[in-house]
């Protein structure tokens, strides 16, 4: 029987069709008025996962 994907792992990060994982960047969630919005734009992309997490990762999905 086929294994079923993790809905957690889903919703954290997103897969390209070439292959790759991206994440959140962290530093997002609290504290932000004391940040600058130079800092808080660059936090608003996805950043590419550590080759060491991958394929961990893709096992869950």
């Amino acid at each position: 029987m086929k294994p079923k994907t993790k809905k957690s792992i889903i919703k954290r990060f997103k897969f390209t069709k070439n292959g790759k994982i991206l994440r959140r960047a962290p530093g997002q969630n609290h504290y932000r008025s004391r940040k600058s919005g130079n800092f808080k734009r660059k936090k608003r992309k996805w950043v590419p996962v550590d080759k060491s997490e991958v394929k961990k990762i893709k096992k869950l999905k």
